[in-house]
């Protein structure tokens, strides 16, 4: 139901080799490879190169995260983005609703956003490659609410959310909005912070956690049951330190077996 990995960008001071030893070796599944530091946009060759690697490695590409504003700068950025997914292998790529928040972003850049995610969408349908927004405040994805709503404004099936707990918003709501969302998240990434951005360790919030998995396993009874698994992403670590990658991930699957 679940697949377990990490955001590439959790262990961004290492080159690709390491990072793929160090989450094979920490008995994860997949990786999420940021565009970022370790597969640059347009770079397809450094994408075959680290698909070939991974997989070599026994591991999955669950996705590309990209850094692509929908709405927001060159929209012949997404193509270069979109042949490294392509050469990468992945299934997915990540983008970012707009660089405003719901309340902050007037009409015409609203239209902006939606417009532009179609149009990338529709290039990356025909690269057999869906797209999903990333959750997180000072986009259009700044809320469970307002996410559904913007799903619905770009109404293409293949555009999905992630979902990760909003900072400093306590375990109830967070769960909330998780439910709220439903079969439109395609991923999740997990840490524990609190307050703000302090970098907890998961075993800090895992009443949260515990509470994410099941309304995962919930949600996937209440469908078919079938489709690709969905994936759960580490992302960051206390004190950026990779070598807290192993019991975090040990954490992430206690949880996950809850």
């Amino acid at each position: 139901m679940t697949r377990l990995g990490i955001c590439s960008v959790t262990l961004r001071g290492l080159d690709p080799d390491r990072v793929i030893a160090t989450v094979a070796g920490a008995g994860l599944e997949c990786v999420e490879w940021g565009g970022d530091v370790h597969v640059p946009p347009g770079d397809e060759d450094t994408a075959r190169w680290v698909r070939d690697a991974t997989v070599d490695a026994g591991l999955a590409v669950a996705s590309y995260g990209s850094y692509y504003r929908a709405g927001h700068g060159d929209p012949e950025e997404f193509d270069a983005v979109l042949r490294s997914a392509v050469a990468l292998g992945a299934p997915r790529v990540r983008i970012w609703a707009g660089a405003t928040g719901t309340r902050e972003t007037p009409p015409a850049g609203r239209r902006a956003v939606v417009e532009d995610t179609r149009r990338a969408a529709a290039l990356a349908a025909d690269a057999g490659v869906e797209l999903a927004y990333e959750f997180h405040r000072n986009t259009l994805t700044d809320g469970a609410d307002h996410t559904l709503r913007l799903l619905a404004e770009v109404d293409r099936a293949e555009v999905a959310t992630y979902w990760q707990p909003p900072v400093d918003m306590p375990d109830a709501e967070a769960l909330k909005g998780l439910d709220a969302l439903g079969d439109r998240i395609a991923a999740v990434h997990a840490f524990s912070w609190w307050p703000g951005t302090t970098r907890l360790p998961l075993t800090a919030r895992a009443p949260l956690w515990r509470g994410v998995f099941e309304r995962l396993r919930a949600h996937r009874a209440a469908g078919s049951g079938g489709g690709p698994p969905l994936d759960v992403l580490l992302e960051f670590v206390p004190g950026d330190d990779e070598r807290l990658l192993p019991r975090e991930a040990a954490t992430l699957r206690a949880l996950a077996d809850v």
